[in-house]
């Protein structure tokens, strides 16, 4: 199964797809950055438009997202919530089931502790993944760290075993 990792944001969206199985296989990794020139409203499209390729492209089965975690400052966390809802939106349109999951989940899921620290997931994204180096930028990994934690939640394509 073909899972769909993201780390949704308006300049910069980490994605992750891994082949979930006996053993975990990253098959694409990377990032969306938007133009930075382009006006708000803009840039979300940019983003829905390249997930929309990336989804027609590699078809997952899946996508996994991490549920959002903060903010002190508002503008911050409603930018962060509009990228989210183009991700899940495009996600959908795609014929692709989502699946939310707590940064508590995903630390635990792949570190074994939910209170680990961001080196320590990224260490282990690539121990687990079996990658030259941790994926760059933080987002990338992040959206890796999803995809494992969703390939260890056990749900199959046609829903939880």
């Amino acid at each position: 199964m073909l899972v769909l990792g993201l780390d949704p944001g308006v300049a910069l969206t980490g994605y992750g797809l891994v082949e979930c199985g006996r053993s975990l296989r990253a098959i694409a990794y990377n990032f969306i950055a938007t133009p930075c020139e382009m006006d708000h409203a803009s840039r979300l499209k940019f983003l829905y438009d390249e997930l929309s390729f990336i989804l027609a492209q590699y078809q997952p089965q899946q996508v996994a997202v991490e549920e959002i975690f903060f903010s002190r400052n508002a503008r911050t966390a409603m930018a962060v919530g509009q990228a989210r809802g183009v991700a899940l939106l495009a996600a959908v349109q795609n014929n692709a089931r989502v699946f939310e999951y707590s940064p508590v989940q995903v630390k635990k899921a792949v570190t074994g502790s939910g209170r680990a620290e961001k080196g320590q997931v990224q260490f282990m994204v690539r121990a687990i993944l079996g990658l030259a180096s941790i994926p760059q930028p933080d987002d990338v990994a992040d959206a890796l760290a999803v995809a494992i934690c969703h390939c260890h939640a056990g749900i199959r394509p046609e829903g939880y075993l």
